[in-house]
C-alpha cells in the first residue's frame, strides 16, 4: 500500500491545483468505451438494461464489469463481495480501453473497498493512451470513491445522478444535464438550477403557491420574496415547471446543452452573504462523516497546505434530524471545516424539514465567518444537477438575490 502523501507527478500537480484538462476539453466522446461497475448495493435486471440503453445512445461502447450482476452471498445490501467489487473497480479503472468508470447505482459499500486498493497502480493509469485523463462518475455513497480519488490521485471527477437509479427512469432532465458534464467542457460552467425567468425583475410573493397548499418549495428566485411561503413536496408540474423530453445525445448531432428543457428553476438561498473561492470537495454528509479518521481524511486539517482553499458541500437523504446533528458534531470534532472557505447545501430528500436542517447547519457554522449558501440542489433531488469535485470553483452569496456557483475557467 503506498503512503497518504505519494509523489506528486506532473499530472498530479496540475489537478492538486483544480486545474482540471476538462475545463478546456470535454471529459468524453462519441465512440469513447467507458465500464459500468456496481461498487456499492445491488441492481435489477431491468435497471441495467436500461442503463446500458442510456449509455449507448450517447454513442458509447458500454463493457460490464464481470461482477455487475453479483450478489454478496451474505449480506444483501451489497453487490457481490467486496473482493469482487474491488476487481471490477480496479480493472475498469487500469484498463488502457477505459475512458470512464462509471457507477451503476449507490447503496452501501463503496467504503469497504478502499482499504484493498493498491493507489500506486490506481494512479499509474489515471490517464488514458492519448493523454486524456479517465473519469469516475456517481454519488451518494460514491462519495468514498470520489474522496479516495481526490486524496490519492487528486483528479477531478464527476459527483453526479447514476444511471442505474430513479432519476434516470422517472426525470426527463436528469439524462440531458449528465450528458452535458460528460459531453462538453467545465471551464465557466453553473452548478445547480438555472435562474427563473423572474430573476431580473424579482418574484411577486402572490405568485407563490399559499401556505398550506401541499405543494413544495418554489423553484423562484427569492429576490424581493422574503415573505415567500417555504413549504414542501413540491409539485413541479402544477408549479409551472415540469420537465420536458430532452433529446438524448448522439454522435454528431447538437450539443447536449441545447437539450436541456424545463429544468427546475434555481430555489439556492444564502445562509451567510460572501464570496469565495476554492477547489469544491464533499459529497454525502454520512459519507464523509464515516470517513473521518480515514487515510484520505487523516490530513484534513492539512488540505489547506496542500490544496489551498476549499469550498465544502454536502447533502444526505432519509437522515433524521439528530443524526445530521451527530454527523456534523462528529466533522467539526474531526476538523474536516477547518479547511473550508465556504459550504454549499445540496438537497437534504427526505430528511427534516429544510428550515431545521439550515437552523442546525447555522448552529455549527453561523458564526464561521465564511459564505454558506443552502439547496444547490445536488445529491438526491429527483432532478439533480451535477456537480464535478477536484475544481476551483467560484461562490458569490449575496445577502439578496440569487447565489451563484460556478467552475472557474482554465
Amino acid at each position: 500500500m503506498d503512503s497518504p502523501h505519494p509523489p506528486v507527478t506532473p499530472h498530479d500537480a496540475q489537478t492538486a491545483a483544480g486545474v482540471s484538462p476538462y475545463l478546456e476539453a470535454a471529459p468524453l466522446q462519441a465512440g469513447d468505451t467507458v465500464r459500468l461497475i456496481a461498487p456499492s448495493g445491488p441492481t435489477d435486471e431491468e435497471s441495467l438494461l436500461r442503463a446500458i440503453a442510456q449509455l449507448e445512445s450517447w454513442g458509447l461502447n458500454v463493457v460490464l464489469g464481470d461482477n455487475v450482476r453479483a450478489r454478496h452471498p451474505r449480506v444483501k445490501y451489497l453487490a457481490g463481495t467486496d473482493e469482487q467489487r474491488r476487481s471490477d473497480l480496479v480493472d475498469a479503472w487500469c484498463d488502457p480501453d477505459t475512458s470512464a468508470v462509471i457507477a451503476l447505482r449507490g447503496g452501501f459499500g463503496a467504503m469497504r473497498l478502499l482499504d484493498g486498493i493498491d493507489f500506486d497502480l490506481i494512479r499509474r493509469h489515471a490517464l488514458r493512451p492519448d493523454g486524456r485523463p479517465k473519469l469516475l462518475t456517481g454519488s451518494s455513497d460514491i462519495t468514498a470513491l470520489h474522496q479516495a480519488w481526490d486524496h490519492h490521485l487528486s483528479v477531478a471527477t464527476l459527483f453526479c445522478p447514476m444511471v442505474g437509479n430513479d432519476p434516470f427512469k422517472n426525470s426527463t432532465v436528469v439524462p440531458a444535464e449528465v450528458a452535458t458534464w460528460l459531453f462538453e467542457p467545465w471551464g465557466g460552467r453553473e452548478l445547480g438550477f438555472p435562474a427563473s425567468d423572474s430573476e431580473e425583475t424579482g418574484v411577486d410573493p402572490s405568485d407563490a403557491p399559499a401556505a398550506g397548499s401541499g405543494t413544495d418549495r418554489t423553484f423562484w428566485s427569492e429576490k424581493g420574496a422574503e415573505n415567500m411561503p417555504r413549504t414542501s413536496n413540491l409539485d413541479r408540474n402544477e408549479q409551472g415547471a415540469q420537465a420536458q423530453e430532452g433529446a438524448q445525445v448522439q454522435a454528431g448531432t447538437k450539443s447536449a446543452s441545447s437539450q436541456l428543457f424545463g429544468r427546475p428553476f434555481s430555489r439556492a438561498r444564502t445562509l451567510v452573504p460572501g464570496t469565495a473561492k476554492g477547489r469544491l470537495v464533499g459529497g454525502n454528509l454520512s459519507l464523509v462523516a464515516a470517513g473521518m479518521g480515514s487515510p484520505e481524511l487523516a490530513g484534513v486539517r492539512e488540505l489547506r497546505e496542500r490544496s489551498g482553499p476549499s469550498v465544502l458541500m454536502l447533502e444526505d437523504v432519509e437522515e433524521e434530524l439528530y443524526r445530521l446533528d451527530n454527523l456534523l458534531v462528529q466533522l467539526v470534532r474531526g476538523g474536516w471545516f477547518d479547511s473550508a472557505d465556504a459550504v454549499v447545501l445540496g438537497s437534504w430528500q427526505d430528511c427534516a424539514e429544510i428550515d431545521d436542517v439550515e437552523a442546525l447547519i447555522m448552529d455549527y457554522l453561523g458564526e464561521a465567518g465564511i459564505p454558506i449558501v443552502s439547496e444547490m440542489g445536488f445529491g438526491h433531488d429527483p432532478d439533480a444537477p451535477s456537480t464535478p469535485l477536484g475544481v476551483n470553483v467560484t461562490l458569490e452569496a449575496p445577502p439578496r438575490g440569487r447565489p451563484r456557483m460556478w467552475v472557474d475557467g482554465a
